[in-house]
């Protein structure tokens, strides 16, 4: 599963920093394995990881200086689900819902999750809707991913259904 990104070196021994796609980076730093996309798909032993800010900081085998560190620079990091902490009941992980068509309570489609974000106070969905030509910019919403607008999630269903009107 798609955990993070890196963004480049941290200090001069082989540290990388990568930018987590969740807030909660816990499976990150407890897998020892992690795959990275560049400059091809492979597996990777993270040797140790931290919280650096909002970024994590990990020491990977084989990186063993700054220059290869910054030679990772925008490669997607990856690891087993298996590694994920169990969600409790109305939980998500925000890879889970990437991808998942989003209607609104009247049936009218807005599109899919393109992303989400955090604003600190809560997550938010990035829906885009589908474009009719190449030359046309797609509409989007940012939906804040909180009771009040997101009435329900099916994973099974690939679908969101929210209380949000095409003209928001």
């Amino acid at each position: 599963m798609l955990v993070g990104h890196v963004t480049g070196a941290y200090g001069i021994k082989g540290w990388v920093r990568i930018k987590p796609y969740s807030s909660d980076a816990d499976a990150m730093l407890h897998a020892k394995t992690w795959w990275l996309d560049k400059p091809v798909l492979r597996d990777v032993d993270m040797m140790q990881a931290k919280m650096h800010g909002e970024d994590v900081v990990a020491q990977l085998m084989g990186v063993a200086d700054r220059n290869g560190a910054e030679a990772l620079k925008g490669a997607a990091v990856q690891i087993r689900r298996s590694h994920f902490p169990p969600l409790d009941d109305n939980e998500f992980y925000w890879v889970d819902l990437v991808g998942l068509a989003v209607e609104n309570l009247e049936g009218e489609t807005l599109g899919a999750v393109a992303d989400l974000m955090d604003n600190g106070a809560h997550p938010i969905l990035r829906v885009v809707a589908p474009v009719a030509s190449p030359d046309q910019k797609p509409k989007e919403w940012l939906i804040p991913f909180v009771d009040q607008f997101v009435k329900t999630v099916d994973q099974a269903g690939r679908k969101i259904t929210v209380d949000w009107g095409l003209d928001y």
